[in-house]
């Protein structure tokens, strides 16, 4: 596995050159913010969880070990979002931005897991 192919950060931080492909993978867009200070590259709102899933967990810390296990659920079922996903990160690093105020329990961490798990070994 590539060390550090996938960061995470919140899409309302300033871009950095460091970023490699900015991939947006919140399913609704940030409030308040332009697409110019996004900075995405890419809207992958496919890969994000079901409004189900996000509005149940409602980003609660103790919930966060059955929101992954019912998120990677969801991933399993979306192949082609996942597919879409690898190509991204066959040309490079890439940041996974999210809207959410918790740096640590959000879904872009979880997705970047679910990932480190199940693909990077071969990338």
């Amino acid at each position: 596995m590539q060390e550090d192919l996938i960061r995470t950060k919140r899409v309302y931080a300033d871009a950095a050159a460091t970023d490699g492909l900015r991939i947006l993978v919140d399913r609704l867009w940030p409030r308040g913010l332009t697409k110019e200070k996004a900075a995405a590259d890419v809207w992958l709102k496919d890969i994000a969880p079901s409004n189900a899933l996000r509005k149940w967990s409602g980003h609660d810390p103790e919930k966060w070990e059955e929101f992954k296990v019912r998120y990677f659920i969801e991933l399993d079922e979306n192949p082609e979002a996942i597919k879409i996903m690898q190509g991204h990160l066959k040309s490079g690093p890439v940041t996974f931005l999210f809207g959410a105020r918790d740096e640590h329990f959000n879904q872009a961490v979880a997705l970047k897991e679910y990932l480190e798990i199940n693909f990077l070994k071969n990338v």
